[in-house]
């Protein structure tokens, strides 16, 4: 068989091909890998640790999403598309296990092969591997799939493509990807790409985002009906090629997974009172403390799960957007994150119940620690000493605030800092030195009643400050096409981080995808410090080094003052009818349980 190549440079330096084959024989073929270390699960393992391998089969998880949708294709980046297919139709060659920081088991593929030096990796896909018509799944598909995702497809899976050399049929089965930096982490990415059928898209375009044009997969699920707006229904492949796998063992187990569609959030849980679905996650304390008392929780046919995980919390809050002059300047966005009074709106939004986020990887060990950075974080930020913004390397605190709405303390903290950034008030109207008012536009979703107290709050405080804020409410196509164009000033955000951060920390952060159209590096963040670390955390060759440079990545952060933090999640909060069970040896991701039924079960 003549090798499939798609080089991404003309020739290999000698130096890099001796290199390379030096590499070759240390490579050996495995059954999973690990950022660090091994895997914990040997190859002949019979289930992954957290599901209930001798889980029944049928049923079906009903759930519900707010606002709608106009595409069944997840992989491109017109179109809004329910953002559970993402999960539920697309299989990759390997999978995660969520009990572990970042290690993948063989789905698709049997085995993964890498050199000490992870400068490519090699999967053989598993003979039996086939797409969900019926037709067997080949290395061809796989190449043209990481191709055309990688430069037509979502932006998401365009980064992962630019650090490709080449890639390349080295056997039957086999397909061996060649990397052009120094990256650990690329060998673990390679194995999550989702994998579709070539031949489907051979006539038509797979730019476009439609209802029509569903994407075959090789996944346990596929796309059964639909209506436009209203509800997508998926059924179990009762044929799914992978479905006596280890890894599979005690997933997939409903005969039907069903997504409603809902105008706003508070008919969606209405509509889950009522019985419409089966199952609701609940993200805010005082609605879990105080709303849980209609008749189906009091008779036991709804059932009130909270559910731990050991993930950082991410960030959530209201990002502000520094490509608009008003929050161009540091002590501005340090202004406004000291005039948001957040005990105030916590008693109010849920009655106190739920600590604030104090930085990105907070909640886990890769979290900046207090006080001043020392040690291995401070040798990582010290190249850029003269580059970073006041409280990286003296440590962040996040303003006291007070329980009273007034909170005059900080307001005039507020007010000093904005004068500092060359804002004064006058005649009542916060001015720049043009005589420029400062104004501003928060945008969110239509149907948001928490977002919508919070600004109304909020808008209080500012115009004490002499700060117009309008509130944009639209609705969710709206929202994403906002958000895609960096067409705001201010608008919530949600970042969830894992505990193996790595190449989606440039998606987040990166300066390269500030000024791209659809990228989430949404704050607009431009620091080649930031961009440092970032590659400081991709290069480390040890735990210790790689979580010294995530801290120093989470001071960096803190520091530029981008997001006024709201609340961290807590557990997963799930309301769920009594006969939808799901295992008790929950993973260090817990918190999955509640974004994806894999594990969940229907038994009366």
């Amino acid at each position: 068989m003549r090798p499939v190549i798609f080089p991404r440079t003309k020739w290999l330096s000698a130096v890099t091909a001796l290199v390379l084959l030096g590499s070759a024989a240390q490579a050996e073929p495995q059954h999973g890998i690990a950022m660090y270390g091994d895997p914990a699960l040997p190859a002949d393992f019979t289930a992954l640790p957290y599901v209930n391998a001798n889980a029944p089969k049928g049923g079906r998880f009903v759930e519900g999403n707010t606002g709608g949708f106009d595409s069944l294709n997840p992989y491109v980046r017109k179109g809004t598309v329910p953002w559970q297919l993402r999960f539920f139709t697309s299989e990759s060659l390997m999978g995660r296990s969520w009990d572990e920081p970042f290690t993948l088991y063989g789905l698709l593929a049997e085995t993964i092969e890498v050199p000490e030096d992870r400068s490519w990796v090699e999967f053989t896909l598993r003979e039996e591997a086939q797409f969900s018509d019926g037709t067997p799944m080949t290395v061809e598909d796989v190449i043209w799939s990481y191709e055309t995702l990688g430069t037509i497809g979502h932006p998401r899976y365009h980064g992962f493509w630019k650090k490709i050399d080449k890639i390349e049929q080295t056997g039957e089965r086999k397909v061996r990807i060649t990397f052009n930096v120094e990256d650990r982490e690329l060998a673990l990415i390679a194995g999550l790409r989702p994998i579709l059928k070539k031949a489907q898209w051979q006539d038509k375009a797979l730019t476009e985002g439609t209802l029509q044009d569903v994407p075959v997969t090789s996944a346990p699920y596929v796309v059964d009906s639909y209506e436009a707006g209203r509800y997508v229904s998926l059924k179990r492949n009762p044929d799914y090629w992978g479905k006596d796998l280890n890894f599979r063992r005690g997933t997939g187990n409903f005969d039907e997974l069903r997504i409603e569609f809902f105008g706003d959030q508070a008919v969606l849980f209405e509509a889950f009172k009522a019985g419409e679905m089966n199952f609701y996650r609940e993200g805010n304390a005082e609605k879990w403390a105080s709303q849980y008392d209609f008749p189906a929780v009091a008779s036991g046919d709804v059932v009130k799960s909270e559910v731990q995980h050991q993930r950082p919390s991410g960030m959530v809050g209201y990002v502000m957007n520094s490509r608009r002059p008003q929050f161009a300047d540091w002590r501005v966005r340090q202004a406004m994150i000291t005039a948001f009074n957040f005990p105030y709106v916590n008693d109010t939004v849920t009655g106190g119940r739920q600590s604030r986020i104090p930085s990105y990887f907070s909640n886990s060990h890769l979290g900046a620690q207090p006080g001043e950075a020392t040690g291995k974080v401070l040798a990582v930020l010290e190249p850029f000493k003269d580059q970073l913004l006041p409280g990286t390397l003296e440590g962040i605190t996040l303003p006291a605030g007070d329980t009273s709405p007034r909170n005059r303390k900080d307001v005039r903290a507020a007010m000093d800092l904005f004068e500092q950034a060359g804002w004064t008030v006058q005649d009542g109207v916060m001015k720049d030195a043009g005589g420029a008012p400062f104004t501003f536009e928060t945008v969110i979703r239509q149907g948001d009643k928490e977002a919508q107290t919070i600004m109304e709050i909020y808008r209080s405080s500012l115009d004490r400050l002499g700060i117009t804020m309008e509130i944009a409410q639209v609705d969710n196509a709206q929202f994403a096409e906002r958000r895609d164009r960096q067409d705001f000033d201010m608008m919530p955000y949600v970042r969830y981080l894992s505990l193996s951060p790595g190449n989606e920390q440039n998606l987040y952060w990166g300066s390269a995808q500030a000024d791209i159209e659809g990228s989430r590096n949404l704050m607009g963040i431009k620091s080649p410090a930031i961009d440092a670390t970032i590659t400081a955390m991709l290069t480390a060759q040890s735990s210790d080094d790689f979580t010294a440079a995530t801290r120093a990545l989470d001071r960096q952060l803190m520091a530029g003052r981008y997001v006024i933090p709201l609340w961290a999640g807590g557990p997963a909060r799930l309301a769920h009818r009594k006969n939808l069970h799901f295992p008790q040896n929950t993973p260090i991701y817990g918190d999955r349980i509640g974004w994806t039924p894999d594990v969940w079960w229907h038994e009366e």
